[in-house]
């Protein structure tokens, strides 16, 4: 079992999947030919014989450090030894048809003796494969639909149901290792010559991070983020994954391991505006072009979240198999969470649209008609019970985040839709589900919105509200909902998304702060005129990224940790839109421009 922790971890992708690379030089992730692939390398979920390529020197290194070179995906990892110092460069070139992942170890002082211990297991670190030595330097495994090909100079050999090698990198030598992915009924993929695909890959990343129209005291943190965005959308149909990993657990030994291998309609209109506020206008446009195609269909059969194909089937199983990470049971894949009803998506879609056209980009031309079908159902289903932003696994209540999504929807069409009667019916329905919220979803003793219709618990996606323009943040009524969760969600400066142990998630108690709650209490700071509270909380957040700026769902500040799927995407676009509202605040003051920071 691994010793790492999460934010041991790096991430290294090519837009199509991405693997997991520890401090100690192992990938123990990687699901290849896409991120929802069966994984090959399964490790981070069980231990070294269920996958990973560990490339290490032989004797324990004195000093480990890492970053990525400059603003890209392409790792670097030192090893500074008695004898000497070694760098690792780990990246996986974009725009390959077949999924590729080198690794090149340079000799940067001295001589440094290096191993590596290959073990692949497909099907989750079920099946062993069969190796074949095509030539001096190519080698092959093989089971059933999967064919990994590896290429490189090193003395491959194999052991114990593994391949390994030695080998010594002085200063100026090089050693790589170059793994390609194809089906295992078409001819081996072509070779790649390592130091070409670097320099192409060093282009690639460049020229993307180049386009980034952002200025300014948190440049560098965004553009991280926005290289992780990048890091887990799937170039082929624009769709994003909220994380590259399954099952990475909310509470170590807990029960609460989810696959966010998928693309979740919630993150949509918070996704789309870091990208069109950072200049990324073709990502913005492709994220909202799979949006459209995968919501086509009956508006009742709309889910919360699809493969990045769009796929609406996401069965999820156990796998037995697998120990977890630090024995945090059970390994899903798959999420059941598709099929719930979570009435919230209504309003993102509808927001996604507005937040679009505001941002620049092109209506689609069927914007009329979905926005009318999907409205027309909205009003006969806003008033259900739903499981709400949080997934629960309880019984279904009336959310008030839910309750305001669908007023949200109906309040974006009454101020958008071309049709004069068209908006006087939506206002008029966004009025009556104002009024229903207001009435129902306020505590009349301590005048805050609670977490559910007849609720005494407050949740942290109450801090949405004044975000999505349901009330201004001055507002009484929301003033009071920030304090409540001040007083009871917050948790050694950090927010937990709602009560645990109250029964209302259906699940065992005890969690991690989440992070991306935590950026939106700081949002409200900021609306609130509390500057000073908001950069504070922003400047603490920041600091608990990882040494490479990663960010995983959720953070234990006791055990000083993180928790939760890695890296998440929810996490980074809260940090994108926090710094932005940040610097937008201190350039409007310093010019005396007063400017609301809503997303609305």
């Amino acid at each position: 079992m691994s010793n790492l922790r999460i934010e041991d971890y790096a991430v290294i992708g090519d837009c199509r999947s991405a693997a997991l690379v520890g401090r100690d030089g192992s990938i123990d992730w990687l699901c290849l030919p896409r991120f929802d692939s069966d994984a090959c390398f399964a490790a981070l979920l069980g231990d070294a014989s269920c996958g990973r390529w560990l490339v290490a020197p032989v004797r324990t290194a004195r000093k480990v450090t890492r970053r990525y070179l400059g603003d890209s995906l392409i790792l670097e990892t030192l090893f500074t030894t008695a004898t000497g110092t070694a760098r690792l460069l780990d990246f996986m070139p974009p725009n390959q048809d077949n999924g590729t992942l080198v690794r090149l170890i340079e000799g940067l002082a001295g001589h440094v003796e290096m191993a590596t211990e290959l073990t692949i297991r497909f099907d989750y670190g079920i099946t062993i494969p069969w190796m074949s030595k095509l030539d001096a330097k190519t080698h092959t495994a093989v089971a059933g639909p999967h064919l990994l090909a590896i290429r490189t100079p090193a003395n491959l050999r194999g052991k114990d149901m593994h391949s390994v090698a030695e080998f010594t990198v002085r200063k100026g030598e090089r050693m790589p290792f170059v793994m390609r992915y194809s089906r295992s009924h078409r001819p081996v993929a072509p070779v790649v010559d390592a130091d070409i695909a670097l320099e192409e890959t060093e282009k690639f990343w460049a020229g993307w991070s180049g386009k980034c129209r952002v200025q300014g005291k948190y440049r560098r943190q965004i553009i991280r983020s926005l290289l992780t965005l990048k890091s887990l959308s799937y170039a082929p149909t624009g769709g994003i994954v909220a994380a590259v990993t399954t099952s990475l657990p909310e509470k170590i030994g807990g029960t609460r391991n989810w696959d966010y291998r998928y693309c979740w309609l919630r993150d949509a209109t918070f996704t789309l505006l870091a990208f069109l506020n950072a200049g990324y206008f073709e990502e913005a446009k492709v994220w909202q072009d799979w949006l459209l195609r995968v919501i086509a269909g009956a508006p009742d059969q709309l889910q919360t979240m699809y493969s990045v194909m769009g796929d609406k089937r996401l069965d999820e199983i156990e796998l037995s198999h697998l120990a977890g990470y630090r024995n945090s049971r059970p390994v899903r894949i798959g999420n059941s969470a598709a099929q719930q009803l979570q009435l919230d998506i209504y309003g993102e879609l509808a927001d996604v649209l507005v937040q679009a056209r505001k941002g620049g980009l092109k209506p689609p031309p069927e914007r009329e008609e979905i926005r009318a079908a999907f409205l027309a159902h909205l009003e006969k289903s806003w008033n259900k019970p739903d499981e709400g932003i949080w997934e629960i696994r309880g019984q279904p209540q009336h959310f008030v985040h839910s309750k305001v999504m669908t007023w949200v929807a109906f309040d974006r069409a009454s101020n958008s839709s071309h049709s004069k009667r068209d908006r006087t019916k939506y206002r008029r329905i966004a009025d009556r589900i104002h009024k229903d919220i207001c009435a129902k979803g306020v505590d009349g003793k301590r005048g805050c919105f609670v977490q559910a219709y007849g609720s005494q618990s407050v949740d942290a996606s109450l801090l949405l509200l004044p975000l999505v323009g349901f009330l201004p943040a001055k507002d009484r009524r929301i003033r009071k909902t920030v304090r409540e969760i001040e007083k009871r969600l917050l948790f050694k400066g950090l927010v937990l998304r709602y009560e645990t142990g109250t029964g209302v998630d259906g699940l065992p108690p005890g969690e991690g702060a989440f992070l991306a709650c935590s950026f939106w209490l700081a949002d409200n700071y900021l609306l609130q005129g509390r500057v000073a509270q908001a950069r504070r909380l922003f400047n603490r957040l920041k600091k608990l990224s990882n040494d490479v700026g990663l960010f995983a769902e959720e953070y234990d500040p006791v055990a000083k940790t993180m928790l939760g799927n890695f890296p998440q995407a929810f996490s980074h676009v809260a940090l994108i839109n926090s710094a932005l509202g940040l610097m937008t605040q201190e350039q409007t003051r310093a010019k005396k421009i007063r400017k609301p920071i809503v997303r609305y």
